[in-house]
Parts: C-alpha cells; sequence; structure tokens
C-alpha cells in the first residue's frame, strides 16, 4: 500500500489550530519564513514516502538480527535497505531541522520537527526510531554538556553521522529507574570507568552510523540511593580521536536483542557496560542531576511517542480506506437488487472509517498544539509561563491518550479487512503489532495517568484545569446552533461539564486520598483528553466556516467533527463514574482472593 503524505491535513492545522504564523513571529524563530516551512514540509513528506516508506516491510520481514563480530563485540545488523535509506536522510540534512545553527542546526521550531517525525513513522515507525532517540540525546547534550562536548558531538549528531541513545533501564528496575545500580567510578582525569547493564535501548548497536553516543545513569560512589544519587554521563562507542574522528573501541558491548511483538526493524538491546576494562564515559551535567538533566529530554520525547499514535493510525486508516473501497462483497442498502457492492457503502465500514478519520484530526489537533505550546516558552514572551503550563498539561495527555487511540484505530483497521486482516500477507497486522510498544515505553500510560493527577492538575491548585474547561465551555456555546457542525456545540457543552465535575471530585477526594485519584487516573485522563480533543477540534470546525479552502475538503473537516462531537464526546459521562468511584472497589479483593 502507497503511503500518501497528509500535507494539507497537517497545513490546515498548522494554520488554524497551532497557528504557526503568530509562532513565526516570536524569537528565536524569527528568521524562519512560513514559504520555506511550507517547502521543507512538502519535501519531507515527499521524501518519506519515495525513500523511507518502501523500507517498511524489509523492517518487518527482515528484522534486526544479532551476532558476535571478529573483534568480540555483539554485532547488530538492519535490512539493507534501513542503511541506504539511512545514508539518503543525512544528506537530506531533515534531522537537523529543529537545533541551534550554532551547531549545524536549521533553527526552526520544534513544531516542525513533529511535521517531520509524523511523515517520517508513518513511512516507517521502526526506522524512525534511530533519528527520534538521536534527537533526544542531542537535546540533553545541548541543554546539559559543555562546550567542548556540544563542539565534539553536536555538529554529527545533527547531521545523523553519529546516533545517540537513552540508558535508563535496568533488568530489576523496570520503570523504577531510582533502583538501578550501574557504577560509575572516577579515574582522576575528569573522566568515570562505567559498569553494568541496561536494557530495552533503541538502537543500542547497529552500523548505519559511524558512531553511537550513549547516554547513561549510573551512580557514583557514595551517593545517596534513590534519584537523588543518579548521574548522567555520556559514554561513545568509538571514542573520539584528537582530531574528533571515531578512535579506539570503548568498552560497551550488545550481548543481546530483544524479540519483539513489533518493530522488528528497530533493534532493542541488551547493552554491558565495563565487562573488561570499563566503558569510559564523562558527566553530562552535575552529580546527582541525572535524573533531573534526563526529564530535560522527557517533554520532548513524551510528544514524540504520542506522535507515533497519530503516524500508525494515519497510516492503518490509509491502507484500510483503500481496502475497503476495493473489497467488494455483499448488496448495501440502496444499491441494485443482485449488484455487489465495495465494502465502503456498508454502514458498519463507514462507521469505523469514521471513527479512524476523526480521530487522526482530533490527535493531529492535540500534538501540534502540544508542540506550538512547547515553542512559545523558548522565547521568554509574556505568555511563557502559561504557555508552559499549557504543555505540562498536555504532555501526558498527547502521549496516554493518543497511544491508547491508536491501539483501538489499528485493530479497527485489521476489522475492515476482515480475515484477511488477521493475515500477515496483507500487511495492516504490522500496524497493529508496531503500535502496541507505544503506551508501554517512555513512562506506561499509568505513569502518565499518574502524573496528570499527581503533577499537572494540581498546578495553581487545579485552575490550569479549570481555566481550559471554562475556555472549552465557552468555544462550545459559540458553536451551538452552527447548522454545518449539527450537535457539535450542545456535546461539547455536556462533555465539558462532566470533565468540571470529575476534576472537582478528584481536587476534593484525591488529594486527601491518593489512592482515589489513582483509582480514577487512567479513566480521567481518557476523560480529560478526549474533551481537549473536542475543544481543538471546534477551534478547527469553527475555522472551516469562513476559511479560504476547496468546499469539499472544509466540509469533511466539518463532517469529521461533526462525527468526533456526536459518537465520541457522549463517552465522557460514562467515564465520569470510573473517576469519581474512589479506591475502594480496586482493593476489595485481596491478592489472595484474586488468585
Amino acid at each position: 500500500m502507497t503511503y500518501v503524505p497528509p500535507i494539507r491535513d497537517i497545513n490546515f492545522v498548522l494554520d488554524h489550530v497551532a497557528d504557526v504564523d503568530d509562532l513565526l513571529t516570536r524569537p528565536p524563530f524569527t528568521d524562519v519564513d512560513r514559504e520555506t516551512l511550507d517547502f521543507m514540509i512538502e519535501e519531507v513528506g515527499r521524501f518519506m514516502a519515495e525513500v523511507i516508506a518502501p523500507t517498511n516491510v524489509d523492517g518487518d520481514k527482515i528484522g534486526a538480527t544479532w551476532s558476535v563480530g571478529d573483534d568480540g563485540y555483539g554485532r547488530v545488523t538492519v535490512p539493507e535497505s534501513f542503511t541506504s535509506a539511512y545514508k539518503q536522510f543525512v544528506a537530506s540534512g531533515f534531522g537537523a531541522v529543529p537545533f541551534d545553527p550554532e551547531f549545524g542546526g536549521g533553527g526552526f521550531p520544534w513544531i516542525a520537527a513533529i511535521a517531520i517525525q509524523e511523515l517520517m513513522t508513518s513511512a516507517n515507525m521502526a526506522f524512525a526510531l534511530c533519528p527520534l532517540l538521536t534527537q533526544g540525546a542531542i537535546d540533553a547534550i545541548h541543554h546539559h554538556g559543555t562546550d567542548d562536548q556540544k563542539a565534539l558531538y553536536l555538529p554529527k549528531m545533527l547531521t545523523g553521522e553519529w546516533t545517540g541513545t537513552m540508558n535508563l533501564t535496568e533488568p530489576h528496575a523496570g520503570s523504577d529507574v531510582g533502583a538501578l545500580t550501574s557504577k560509575a567510578e572516577p579515574v582522576g582525569d575528569g573522566s568515570f570507568k562505567i559498569s553494568g547493564q541496561k536494557i530495552f535501548i533503541t538502537f543500542g548497536e547497529h552500523e548505519m552510523a559511524e558512531n553511537i553516543i550513549h547516554l547513561v545513569l549510573a551512580r557514583t560512589p557514595g551517593s545517596p540511593p534513590g534519584t537523588k544519587g543518579i548521574s548522567m554521563f555520556l559514554v561513545p562507542k568509538y571514542l573520539a580521536n584528537e582530531d574528533g574522528s571515531p578512535g579506539q573501541r570503548n568498552d560497551v558491548s550488545c550481548v543481546s536483542i530483544e524479540h519483539k511483538l513489533g518493530i522488528h526493524g528497530s533493534p532493542t538491546c541488551v547493552l554491558a557496560f565495563g565487562e573488561n576494562d570499563g566503558a569510559i564515559g564523562w558527566p553530562l551535567g552535575d552529580e546527582g542531576a541525572g535524573m533531573r538533566n534526563m526529564f530535560t529530554m522527557m517533554n520532548n520525547a513524551r510528544l514524540s511517542v504520542g506522535l507515533q499514535g497519530l503516524a500508525l493510525t494515519e497510516r492503518a486508516y490509509q491502507q484500510a480506506l483503500g481496502y475497503a473501497q476495493e473489497r467488494v462483497q455483499g448488496t448495501a442498502v440502496g444499491a441494485e437488487k443482485g449488484a455487489k457492492s465495495p465494502i465502503i457503502d456498508h454502514a458498519n465500514v463507514r462507521r469505523m472509517l469514521m471513527t479512524q478519520r476523526s480521530w487522526i484530526d482530533a490527535m493531529r489537533c492535540l500534538l501540534y498544539e502540544n508542540a506550538a505550546a512547547l515553542d512559545r516558552t523558548v522565547g521568554g514572551g509574556d505568555d511563557a509561563e502559561a504557555q508552559q503550563e499549557w504543555a505540562d498539561l498536555l504532555i501526558p495527555l498527547s502521549k496516554g491518550l493518543c497511544t491508547d487511540v491508536v491501539n483501538e484505530m489499528t485493530s479497527l483497521a485489521i476489522q475492515i479487512h476482515g480475515g484477511m486482516g488477521f493475515v500477515e500477507e496483507t500487511g495492516v497486522a504490522q500496524y497493529y503489532r508496531d503500535a502496541r510498544i507505544a503506551a508501554i515505553y517512555e513512562g506506561t500510560n499509568g505513569i502518565q495517568a499518574a502524573d496528570l493527577v499527581g503533577r499537572k492538575l494540581p498546578m495553581r491548585g487545579g485552575a490550569v484545569v479549570l481555566e481550559k474547561l471554562d475556555a472549552a465551555a465557552a468555544l462550545a456555546a459559540e458553536l451551538t446552533g452552527v447548522a454545518p457542525l449539527g450537535d457539535f456545540g450542545p456535546r461539547l457543552t455536556e462533555a465539558t461539564a462532566a470533565a468540571r465535575r470529575a476534576t472537582e471530585w478528584l481536587l476534593e477526594h484525591g488529594m486527601t486520598n491518593p489512592n482515589n485519584a489513582l483509582a480514577g487516573s487512567t479513566p480521567y485522563l481518557r476523560m480529560l483528553g478526549v474533551v481537549i480533543c473536542g475543544s481543538l477540534l471546534g477551534t478547527l470546525a469553527k475555522a472551516t466556516l469562513d476559511a479560504d479552502d476547496d468546499a469539499d475538503f472544509l466540509a469533511a473537516k466539518q463532517a469529521s467533527a461533526r462525527f468526533f462531537g456526536e459518537q465520541i464526546l457522549p463517552t465522557v459521562g460514562a467515564l465520569e463514574a470510573q473517576v469519581t468511584a474512589g479506591a475502594d472497589l480496586l482493593f476489595a479483593l485481596s491478592a489472595e482472593q484474586l488468585a
């Protein structure tokens, strides 16, 4: 199935939700003009469709393989199509677009990187994970590295000639990063010898790039337990020569790769540090600040993972739509008697396609609005603090909601294919398998929900959330009675009122008994996410009423928003009871009774 980049849809959201024209009037983005941004996105779309998308099947069928090299170190081989495509990606310069011009970046806002990531992830999620992890490492080095570290590592990482990783998780610790035991022993010359094992390291070993820069969390001697005792270290696969070129192999080895449900082309590595002489690394930031420094990357990383939900839903929808148009089965209502109809003419298939399409519009609004809010915090404008609050609130929604929804939407794509969807040859099952990891990594969605009720909801005593609900209610009133949008306004009014009641309940009961908040956190994330998506779709729908664009395109956007309003927003009412039920029933059975 050919991938068609949704450039027009992206641009419409950039115009009417993210307001990118306003963004480009703000420092430090004033040197970027809209024409250049539009041209860049168009070229990225072409590149991803022509160069990256054809590698998707190879990634799934061939995957990554592990062996022991002649030098005794673990070696990972990815499909040849990946290596070839990656060389072209490096040559394109697209990886440098959102970064500091001082180190060879384009100086574009982060929302441009989000557009690139969407297009690349739709083309091939497994391939896209390598640039994604490199971007996170770039971000950390840029914020916390010394001038020498930045000068040595960033130019090559911006081009993609060198890639980067994040090394947090250890076998015994899982999501409890504070339980890690990797050690960092000072050598005496400013460097440290790193020892320990890390798991789930995406692209922790490969040969597409000439060097890999590992960012590793470890403990220095005498450090306190928990997260306060963790420091971050920069550990290259190859130590740099005086001229900056890769030199001696560092004591880092991939001892195995995981055999996964999906993203087969992306090697998920177990890395052993310091099994021989000790892996040489250098502190990145202050001692004991490793976890705090790692969180520098978290907002962008969690947003990028949420984007995977949108990207795979888009790709699965395109394939399901194509199949529904071609597959002939049964006689649709209203068709000539005895005639066979394409399944797209059947009501239930239409429901599934409209559900996918409306969620695609909703998720794109949410994610691009989140990116725009992050960008508006950069220049220190008058609204920077408010934009930071907005971005912080949206992060768990972007990550948690979109990666939950993609499991449902890719499942619908299989359902539209019927029995053929369960057969690997059609290819649609790959999106379902690839998508499943997104709700797990970069903080499971349970962690996102706990973050929402534990850290984000209490901001300014709940005022941040309540103010956004007030704005959503005002928009709902404005859209009530607007004929092209049907009952969108009234449904948004009802959903907003339910979300307000649930929010006030959590603020009252969750603060006195944290288990009440945690018990309702997952349905609350879904509830608030659906309402915020509805509000943003309302903004998009409002723009269609007087936008200068093709009438069919605008009508399709209106229908998509109306479907979300009348079919998806009403689900919020049922979630209110779950949010406000409290924790008692969750613990009604003992562990022994559950067994």
